[in-house]
């Protein structure tokens, strides 16, 4: 089965305007997009409020992983070639972040969860700008009971 939206005729730079409405109607106080040293959007990052105080948050792009999706897909006959680009692929990645972030508001509206408890693995936490998550795989923040670690 193809990866979700891969015919996508969407422009990134439209699509990351969308995220930015939609985080913005969903309380973000500041929004930035990190770029790349050819001028391609990595991420976009946001600050909100959360019960203990603005937060920044932020949302990687791995267009490589989505490229590599969109050959081996290819390779199986389940993309037509046309659709194996790095352009293809940066829209592609971008739509699905913006499905995915549309999904965890409209869950964070319906009060099931709240956006610090959606966003936590995506929150600045380190030095360099690492995210939780990245420290946490780095090995640079332990978790009680984490798979791996001795209790």
């Amino acid at each position: 089965m193809p990866i979700l939206n891969y015919t996508t005729t969407i422009d990134a730079t439209k699509t990351l305007a969308e995220i930015q409405a939609l985080l913005a109607r969903h309380g973000a106080r500041a929004i930035q997009i990190d770029y790349d040293g050819q001028g391609a959007p990595v991420a976009l990052a946001f600050q909100a409020e959360t019960p203990i105080g603005r937060q920044a948050y932020r949302l990687p792009a791995n267009i490589d992983a989505v490229f590599a999706v969109l050959t081996r897909q290819h390779q199986r006959g389940s993309v037509q070639r046309r659709f194996v680009t790095r352009e293809q692929a940066a829209r592609v990645g971008w739509r699905i972040l913006k499905d995915w972030v549309q999904a965890q508001l409209a869950i964070i509206e319906t009060q099931m969860t709240t956006l610090d408890e959606v966003m936590l693995p995506w929150l600045i936490a380190g030095r360099d700008g690492q995210t939780v998550y990245q420290l946490y795989a780095q090995r640079q923040l332990a978790l009680p009971g984490a798979a791996g670690k001795d209790t």
